[in-house]
């Protein structure tokens, strides 16, 4: 067994903390007159740590830092088995991850719902690159963030609303079943659900409210709770669109739509977390994930679009991790093809750990290191970027090739992975992709356990 352990730099993250907002969108300008960048797609697919999905692929290669052993509860060492394609099934609410972290020790792991010794520590585990051709080959050949780490200790529905607006406005875990609108849940688990998630607000000590981010601008004989389905004590928050329709800038957000349950993947799509989105115009912009083939090979690729799976594609806990690596092949290959490739900047990333093992402390105040492959003709072939990253990141990236203001000081001083990025370069041509058969008798056993529907992770 072996580790390898790289320093972490810093220093762009602790000088972009000692300006102000106003300085850094003056900064950037620069930047951006330079920039070939025009479309920005955030790609994001579920619940896996950066060790599981690229430790093994870091050793193999050197690029970065992985490891191919862990720490049980206690300070055993354990090896890293490989991962099966049907992903373990591990918990990763807030405290699950807060004790698999145990202050920094990385060593709780083995303590979560999922990965005791019943289950052979599921979580110490890891995907060997042929498993995952696509993404390794895309690791291989683009830019690697090695130092990439939650916004927070959240599952899913917590880390999606943080990816556009900056923040969790309060909340700190997924949604939970809730009373309903007039008695009745809705799809997914945002305003339009009828659920609720618990809320930590300024006199609270975790309320269950509405899982929505109110709009009070809505038309109250409508909307008499800002687009809740109930009174609420949380606040309107902006998000990344607010600011792009207010520069004029063209964004989407492709997700799963359709169906009657979470099945297909609506719970993860944004829009419908806030209310100023789902029950506005911007609504329009939320269209069906495969529309994002579509604009890529016609050229009609917004500024700004974030791409979320259907349940099948999404590599979440029961899913199969084949699935998802196919269609970040078909994604990437769509805009690889299209017109719109030559000025694309792709950020692919885990929106949780999953909660799978991962030996990196995470900085303070960020949750646990999740894979950050960054896609363009201009990323810098066969980097490693270990400056401390976060989900902020992308926002910083995306506000900095706009000119956008930031929409907190999380964003605004976060580091946008300028050092993966040469845009005076050769550009780079596409990749190769293929597709992995899933046998018959996976694809069976995937339809007998179906995943639950009002998971919210």
């Amino acid at each position: 067994m072996k580790t390898k352990t790289y320093a972490v730099s810093g220093a762009v993250a602790l000088a972009l903390a000692t300006v102000t907002f106003d300085a850094i969108n003056h900064l950037s300008a620069a930047a951006v007159a330079s920039s070939p960048i025009k479309h920005v797609v955030y790609l994001l697919e579920e619940n896996h740590s950066f060790d599981n999905v690229l430790g093994a692929w870091c050793l193999q290669t050197s690029r970065c830092d992985g490891t191919n052993a862990g720490h049980l509860s206690g300070g055993a060492s354990i090896g890293m088995s490989v991962a099966p394609d049907i992903v373990p099934n591990i918990d990763h609410t807030q405290p699950s991850q807060l004790k698999a972290m145990d202050g920094g020790q990385m060593d709780g792991f083995s303590l979560l719902p999922g990965c005791t010794s019943d289950t052979n520590y599921a979580c110490y585990s890891q995907y060997e690159p042929s498993q995952i051709p696509n993404v390794a080959a895309l690791a291989t050949s683009f830019a690697v963030s090695d130092r990439t780490f939650e916004a927070k200790l959240m599952p899913s529905w917590g880390m999606h609303l943080n990816a556009v607006a900056g923040t969790a406005d309060g909340f700190q875990d997924g949604a939970q079943l809730g009373p309903g609108r007039k008695g009745v849940l809705g799809p997914g688990w945002g305003c339009d659900s009828g659920r609720d998630a618990t809320w930590y607000g300024a006199s609270s000590a975790g309320t269950p409210v509405p899982a929505c981010v109110p709009d009070p601008s809505l038309n109250r004989s409508v909307y008499p709770y800002g687009g809740a389905y109930r009174s609420t004590p949380v606040q309107p928050v902006p998000t990344i669109m607010d600011r792009l329709d207010a520069a004029g800038f063209s964004w989407r957000i492709y997700a799963g739509l359709g169906g009657t349950d979470n099945s297909n993947g609506y719970g993860w799509a944004i829009c419908p977390t806030f209310a100023d989105c789902i029950d506005t115009s911007q609504a329009k912009n939320m269209v069906a994930d495969t529309q994002v083939l579509t604009d890529a090979t016609n050229g009609t690729l917004p500024s700004f679009a974030v791409v979320t799976p259907t349940q099948a594609d999404s590599e979440h806990n029961e899913d199969s991790m084949s699935a998802g690596d196919n269609w970040i092949g078909q994604v990437v290959k769509a805009i690889e093809s299209g017109p719109d490739w030559s000025s694309t900047a792709i950020f692919l990333t885990w929106d949780d750990c999953g909660c799978f093992y991962d030996h990196v402390a995470p900085p303070a105040g960020l949750g646990i290191r999740v894979p950050m492959i960054i896609i363009s003709p201009y990323a810098i072939a066969g980097h490693t970027d270990s400056n401390t990253a976060s989900f902020m990141s992308v926002l910083a990236y995306t506000e900095h090739t706009f000119q956008l203001s930031a929409l907190s000081q999380r964003d605004a001083t976060a580091y946008d992975y300028s050092n993966s990025f040469n845009y005076q370069q050769t550009p780079l041509p596409r990749i190769a992709t293929t597709t992995t058969r899933i046998s018959m008798s996976e694809q069976a056993q995937l339809r007998a356990n179906p995943p639950d529907p009002d998971d919210p992770t």
